[in-house]
């Protein structure tokens, strides 16, 4: 088949050519030329900003579209001619245009007309003058419009085309109009088994019993196959148009293609004689996305031995970059790093500065989430450090115009800046400047990235409402133009700021909003599931149902760093911490968390990181009845939060400290702490925080209407008991959001206390009849 023409673009020519002539009536005017321009321009008048499923849905469409008609009848079928007769239709129109086609002479005369329907040029119009001609009336295109640029290059293509592809070209634009037959010929009763082919049917009666013959020699068995859904061959272009299209979505939104489209594009391929290397490409990404191994490699190097062949070594550090990334995901992260290397080298003696700020930026990030495989690099060259890379990168994408690097180099910097305690206004002055360039050069793709470290920022200054606010702004808004990775990451944050208000339901609920079709990737389809499994197991830990919590642990516990995101490991490493310590093995606890400490130094990771395992070694001094342990602990993890703006874990560390004075009877001292940050708290949205906070409040003003003495002052002890009562009920509250049994049965411990303290015998036993009953409700519930 030709490169460009196929029979479809001659439907496309007949229908231009139709809307020139005013046969197309006021009312199907538009989705005419949607009709057109969506298979020309790639783009839609109606629907400009399609979502997923929209997108693949039109790409069905166009593959079903280069193999029939049916497409046109359905466009066409429904509209009156302009001309008014009755009975007539548009699709009565559009064939008289095919069927007018009956031989390949007319085919040549069809595209010789073609550019009658473009504007004439300022040296065509003095040719007419000059002769005494009038110029052309009636519709014109300009000739740079895109119905011009479409009538220039099918015309150009057809008059550089041999004459056995002409001759091909004429017998599958035969079969291709073929299913009308039956209908054009109810229409027309003069019609006859030789009206397709002017040619035979004026030779008939010449050439008598052998026109038979002479038309299975023109036209083989063609004529005997009577299969509307027969593939069509399509144009080289067609193909590539659709390769393109495909791993434009596979890349830009990080999904497969479905299976009924590629399997519907092979059968095309198949068609056609020739096979692009694109399409190798395609299978490569999409054997990758299934966590395919060895396939996605044989794709890989099938698809740039093609290219090498073609284009020399000039894209070899492509190839190179690609292996490198696909060698990564797969957990083999040294070869990966000697594969990076040597595309930087390559790319670097090619002058490609394009792969060159791709495979620095890929170095960095890798360099942060597996800082000891390129430790070694530090010393002897700039890959493995920060700032530098940092700058290097910003500079360079900058010169050279690549915003999407530009934008990624100025998050990556607030974020290293954040994870190392730095000014938090430096890190929101990179942050801005990334979304004026993501505004002014409307880089849709990085919204995604934006917002997430926005989120973040809120939720280390302890703005709680904020970061909700802004990852439903981007789920609403932004949802479906993202990125899938930045789309599923948010939901399951979004997801998680649920769950740690105590809303189970919705959390898991929100979760579930994402599109199956989205997971049919393994590592969005991975993700998933872990984040769902660390939610069933955060709320297994506060049914204290430990047997299904180790269950589920074991199950998590086997993906290590290599296979996902670090900050998952980390998570499902706390809530293992938080396991062993309800199952009170307290040593196993210290070893994991003297072990991750270790690690934290060593890979130099995220500040917060190390504050939250300060607190978690307080938390289990604490729980082994040795609190003032922890006292110089507290006060470090204090002092790192406040250097680094933590806010969120500064309230934490603050409790942790009040808990110790509580300890060491310093009564006065911890409720005036308490009293300070608990409104600050409050704004975190952390209901479990809030509530450990309201119990050690408790605690405080218990001990404080302990040390009251003296007839005068039971007034005073009886206030303070009483607003004991109070932060014991709100404390209540907040464990019960979170559904925390045992500290919902600590409280109503606590609270019996104080009730008998006071004489209040029969509230006391209400709250002893409330423990009971949740310790049943739990044990009947498991």
């Amino acid at each position: 088949m030709p490169r460009y023409l196929a029979p479809a673009r001659i439907g496309l020519l007949a229908l231009v050519e139709l809307y020139a002539e005013g046969a197309v009536p006021n009312d199907a005017i538009i989705p005419v030329i949607d009709f057109i321009t969506t298979h020309l321009l790639d783009c839609s008048l109606i629907n400009p900003s399609a979502g997923l499923a929209e997108r693949w849905k039109k790409a069905d469409s166009t593959i079903k579209l280069i193999a029939s008609v049916h497409h046109f009848e359905e466009l066409l079928g429904g509209y009156p001619a302009a001309d008014r007769l009755p009975g007539r239709r548009l699709w009565d129109r559009f064939l008289e245009k095919l069927w007018g086609i009956d031989s390949l002479h007319s085919l040549h005369e069809f595209f010789d007309q073609l550019p009658n329907l473009l504007q004439r040029t300022k040296a065509e119009l003095r040719e007419l003058a000059a002769r005494g001609e009038e110029p052309p009336s009636g519709v014109l295109f300009s000739r740079n419009s895109p119905f011009g640029v479409f009538l220039r290059r099918s015309y150009l293509e057809f008059s550089r085309m041999q004459f056995s592809q002409a001759a091909e070209l004429w017998k599958v634009f035969v079969k291709y109009r073929q299913p009308t037959a039956a209908y054009w010929r109810r229409r027309n009763p003069h019609y006859s088994r030789l009206s397709f082919d002017s040619v035979l049917l004026a030779g008939e009666h010449e050439w008598g019993d052998q026109t038979d013959e002479i038309a299975v020699a023109a036209y083989g068995n063609m004529l005997l196959m009577d299969d509307e859904d027969a593939t069509v061959p399509v144009s080289t272009d067609e193909i590539e148009s659709l390769l393109e299209f495909q791993i434009e979505q596979v890349q830009k939104y990080g999904v497969r293609v479905p299976t009924e489209i590629r399997e519907q594009f092979q059968t095309l391929l198949k068609s056609s004689r020739t096979v692009p290397s694109l399409s190798h490409y395609l299978s490569f990404s999409d054997s990758w996305r299934a966590g395919d191994l060895p396939a996605s490699f044989d794709y890989l190097h099938r698809y740039f031995d093609y290219t090498m062949q073609s284009r020399d070594r000039l894209f070899y550090q492509y190839a190179l970059l690609n292996l490198g990334i696909v060698q990564s995901d797969f957990g083999c992260h040294r070869e990966a790093v000697a594969t990076m290397l040597e595309a930087i080298t390559t790319a670097k003696e090619n002058r490609d500065t394009t792969c060159l700020n791709f495979a620095l930026n890929w170095f960095f990030h890798f360099g942060r989430a597996h800082p000891n495989l390129v430790r070694e690099l530090q010393d002897s060259s700039m890959l493995g450090t920060g700032k530098e890379s940092l700058v290097f990168l910003r500079a360079k994408a900058k010169e050279t115009g690549m915003w999407i690097l530009w934008s990624s180099a100025l998050l990556s910097e607030a974020k290293l800046g954040l994870a190392n305690g730095e000014s938090v206004s430096a890190s929101m002055e990179s942050m801005v400047r990334s979304s004026q360039l993501i505004v002014e050069k409307n880089v849709k793709t990085m919204i995604g990235p934006q917002l997430s470290l926005v989120i973040a920022l809120w939720d280390r200054l302890g703005l709680g409402v904020l970061s909700t606010m802004v990852c439903d702004v981007f789920l609403r808004c932004h949802g479906r133009s993202a990125v899938l990775d930045d789309r599923l990451k948010l939901t399951c944050r979004m997801a998680g700021l649920l769950a740690a208000k105590g809303k189970y339901g919705d959390a898991f609920a929100k979760l579930d909003t994402i599109d199956p079709s989205m997971l049919r990737s393994a590592k969005p389809d991975q993700y998933w599931h872990l984040y769902r499994g660390i939610l069933k197991l955060r709320r297994d830990l506060h049914h204290n149902n430990l047997e299904s919590a180790e269950n589920l642990l074991y199950q998590l516990l086997q993906s290590g760093p290599e296979d996902i995101d670090p900050d998952l490991v980390f998570i499902i490493d706390s809530l293992h911490i938080e396991a062993l310590t309800r199952r009170q093995d307290f040593n196993a606890a210290f070893s994991k968390i003297e072990k991750l400490m270790s690690q934290l130094r060593e890979e130099n990771r995220d500040v917060s990181l190390r504050i939250r395992l300060l607190l978690a070694k307080v938390h289990l001094f604490d729980c082994i009845g040795r609190p003032e342990k922890g006292f110089t602990l507290a006060m470090r993890a204090a002092g790192m939060a406040w250097r680094a703006r933590l806010v969120a874990l500064l309230w934490q560390a603050i409790g942790a400290v009040a808990n110790i004075l509580n300890a060491l009877g310093e009564f006065a001292a911890a409720e005036q702490l308490l009293v300070a940050v608990l409104p600050r708290s409050l704004e975190t949205d952390a209901t479990y925080t809030n509530g450990v906070l309201y119990s050690l409040l408790a605690d405080a003003r218990i001990g404080l209407a302990g040390e009251v003495q003296g007839r005068g002052r039971a007034t005073e002890r009886a206030e303070m008991l009483a607003k004991a009562l109070k932060a014991l009920d709100a404390g209540y509250q907040c464990f019960s959001a979170v559904e925390d049994v045992n500290k919902r049965c600590e409280m109503m411990a606590k609270k019996a206390t104080v009730l008998r303290a006071e004489g209040d015998h029969v509230r006391a036993a209400e709250c002893i009849d409330t423990y009971l009953r949740l310790w049943e409700e739990e044990m009947a519930r498991r």
